[in-house]
């Protein structure tokens, strides 16, 4: 069963500030884009629970999905749940993760996340944001991954490094800290498309909208981008 979505304070507040009529109107075309463009978007990440998506999202820090699967794919045949995941040699789980870098400390708080799972959640992911913050290693972003990919939860917008860009080139947000990226893109963007547009966002900064070298030519919301920080 879905689980009911909560309703935030920051959601509560009128789209995009004082919007215009044109700039409303505006960023339906871009939605509707997006949906065209990239219809039933998820996260790269290969999971099958939300077990494995919040250990697969831990492990992405710093390095791309196609890695962390690469990696997952043999992890998560020999660890199935968190008192597994609790109970394995530190030793085992950096050896596993090796090639991830950054593995030490992703090893730990995999541990220590699945421990505190294991005995103060009945070996279950909570699927409630402040909860799940409580987890080490786990902050906003990860938690609106799980939240949104795994219980269908629109409790935020995942701001990573491709949203980030994206959002700023198509003018939806001035921001540079993604806690404030989020709530410029929570004023925008319907609370129903939060998640969607998450995944649709990341998959677009990916195939058009790169860091360097952006696709604007072939890009499907070219003539509704402004282009904020693109050489045109």
């Amino acid at each position: 069963m879905k689980k009911k979505q909560k309703t935030s304070n920051e959601a509560s507040s009128p789209a995009c500030g004082p919007t215009s009529l044109d700039e409303k109107e505006r960023i339906a075309k871009i939605l509707a884009i997006l949906e065209k463009t990239y219809p039933n978007s998820k996260p790269a990440l290969f999971f099958r629970n939300p077990l494995e998506l919040l250990i697969a999202t831990i492990l992405s820090a710093r390095c791309t999905d196609e890695q962390v699967n690469l990696v997952t794919a043999k992890l998560f045949e020999k660890y199935k749940t968190a008192e597994d995941y609790a109970s394995a040699p530190i030793e085992d789980l950096e050896r596993m993760i090796h090639s991830l870098g950054f593995y030490k400390t992703k090893a730990r708080n995999i541990k220590n996340t699945c421990r505190l799972i294991a005995t103060k959640f009945n070996g279950q992911v909570p699927p409630q944001m402040d909860k799940l913050v409580e987890l080490p290693g786990v902050g906003r972003k990860t938690a609106n991954v799980v939240l949104g990919n795994a219980y269908g939860i629109n409790e935020g917008i995942v701001v990573d490094t491709h949203v980030s860009r994206v959002a700023y080139r198509l003018g939806l947000t001035k921001e540079k800290q993604p806690e404030k990226i989020e709530l410029d893109l929570m004023r925008c963007i319907p609370q129903e498309s939060w998640t969607t547009f998450s995944n649709q966002l990341i998959w677009h900064g990916r195939k058009r909208c790169k860091a360097r070298n952006p696709d604007c030519l072939h890009c499907e919301l070219n003539l509704l981008c402004p282009k904020i920080g693109v050489n045109k």
